[in-house]
């Protein structure tokens, strides 16, 4: 069964300041299964944006797992902005979190990190 999204980003951002990073939440979605995107911004003013990974990039083992894939990386704060505002006409219930930290670590699993 598949983690609620409250519930995950209630656990990102407390792993995030745990580890001396910040975080917020900057739109809340649906409690149970709204989208989660997160927007990491870093100290030269680039952003990168992760949205949830398409369904066909996810294995069969993989299907409770919340996979994240870059949409944007290292862009400009516009262009992040105009990518998420789209997205959210297309989805009004979907979360966003910003994130400020160097490393994404083990914060989310990526499409690209899979074997």
């Amino acid at each position: 069964m598949r983690i609620r999204s409250d519930i995950f980003v209630s656990a990102l951002t407390r792993r995030v300041f745990s580890d001396g990073g910040y975080a917020a939440v900057v739109a809340k979605g649906a409690e149970a299964s709204g989208a989660i995107f997160v927007r990491q911004r870093f100290r030269d003013g680039l952003e990168t944006l992760y949205g949830p990974a398409p369904q066909a990039m996810i294995g069969e083992g993989e299907r409770d797992d919340r996979i994240f894939e870059a949409r944007l990386t290292r862009a400009e704060p516009e262009a992040v902005e105009a990518l998420i505002t789209r997205e959210q006409k297309f989805d009004s219930d979907l979360w966003l979190v910003e994130i400020e930290v160097d490393d994404l670590g083990t914060y989310l699993s990526l499409t690209d990190q899979k074997g």
